[in-house]
């Protein structure tokens, strides 16, 4: 084996690089009913999924995706029919386009029907199993391509209920009676500005915040949905619910990499333009109308998929002649957590890195 040998990047005085954007694409309705139908009349394959991601055309691999830390992926499952079980330390949040199914995700049996939103965190034990007597179709969304990227997406698929990983291991052998190995290590302050020291266990023993398999039955999100629509014509806002988990905390997630939202537009209704660094994807449940999107423009109808905002993209979309529903999903807790999301709420006002200065207002209180 030949010796790696370092490089140095002589950046002295260099100018930051110019970013270059991935360009927003819309999936039509019609060409995701062909791929369903397709996947519908395929045998059915050894681990019982039937799965095709759409990728975006600059996407590389490996890390396929729709956007740069996102994919898209149509799942089948037709009736009758159930797959092995999965454990990957991706997280997902997936939505029921038509038929029904039990998604099992660890301890948690989840019945899901059109439009309904569920999330599978990290490390789960889940499979699917279709109830109902009509394809069983969905799609999920997962922040797989990042650790593909990084190379450290852990994936194992078996029968059973042990993961082949966990067959040969031991449990941990805890003594009640002996106190916390992190109570004995260091926890020193050190400066008057909150610097701190830790000891070594403070790595390996972190706090848990349960992360639970959560279920959204597009039933209940609905009631609500015409006190959105409904707000005044002039709110600057978006007219949407974030499909929000505890666990996630301040990040506002559906799961730690992404939130989901469904919104409900009226007709003829405006946004205003903006950008985030977070990419946004669009899956547009009922209505007609368009985006622009760096100067562009997207039209879309109900059952189109969008990449509505590519990151630091300037967008607004526009509803067109019926009410708008939409699942939209963002990295935005992604970029949270590593201290990234920068946001222009208006193009006049300042950018602003959310989280960790204070945000934006609408006009809410004054409508």
């Amino acid at each position: 084996m030949t010796d790696l040998q370092h490089k140095f990047v002589d950046v002295s005085g260099a100018a930051p690089r110019e970013q270059n954007k991935w360009r927003s694409i819309v999936v039509p309705k019609e060409a995701i009913d062909l791929e369903i139908e397709r996947l519908i009349d395929l045998p059915r394959p050894a681990n019982g999924r039937r799965a095709t991601l759409i990728t975006h055309p600059e996407a590389i691999a490996p890390g396929l995706g729709f956007a740069p830390s996102t994919d898209v992926t149509i799942n089948v499952i037709n009736p009758g029919e159930s797959t092995l079980n999965l454990r990957k330390n991706s997280n997902m949040l997936e939505i029921c386009l038509a038929g029904e199914g039990v998604a099992m995700v660890g301890q948690r049996e989840i019945a899901v029907s059109k439009w309904d939103v569920w999330n599978t965190p990290a490390m789960n034990i889940h499979s699917y199993r279709n109830t109902g007597k009509t394809p069983w179709v969905r799609l999920s969304y997962s922040n797989a391509p990042v650790l593909e990227k990084l190379e450290v997406h852990f994936v194992e698929e078996f029968e059973g209920s042990v993961p082949p990983a966990d067959r040969n291991s031991k449990p941990s052998q805890v003594n009640p009676d002996l106190a916390r190995a992190r109570d004995l290590a260091l926890r020193k302050q050190i400066g008057e500005d909150g610097a701190h020291l830790l000891g070594y266990e403070w790595l390996i023993d972190i706090d848990v915040v349960e992360s639970k398999p959560l279920h959204w039955p597009y039933a209940k999100v609905a009631e609500h949905l015409p006190t959105v629509e409904d707000l005044a014509k002039g709110y600057n806002g978006r007219r949407l619910f974030v499909l929000y988990n505890p666990a996630t905390e301040r990040r506002n997630g559906t799961t730690h990499s992404f939130f989901a939202t469904i919104s409900s537009s009226p007709p003829n209704n405006t946004h205003v333009p903006h950008r985030h660094s977070s990419s946004a994807i669009n899956y547009y449940l009922r209505g007609n109308g368009h985006s622009m999107v760096e100067g562009h423009r997207y039209d879309w109808k109900a059952g189109d998929l969008l990449l509505s905002a590519p990151g630091w993209a300037m967008h607004a979309h526009n509803s067109g002649t019926e009410t708008v529903s939409a699942l939209t999903v963002q990295d935005h807790p992604f970029h949270i957590g590593i201290e990234s999301l920068i946001w222009q709420e208006r193009s006049y006002e300042p950018i602003i890195a959310l989280g960790s200065q204070p945000g934006f207002q609408s006009n809410r209180a004054s409508l």
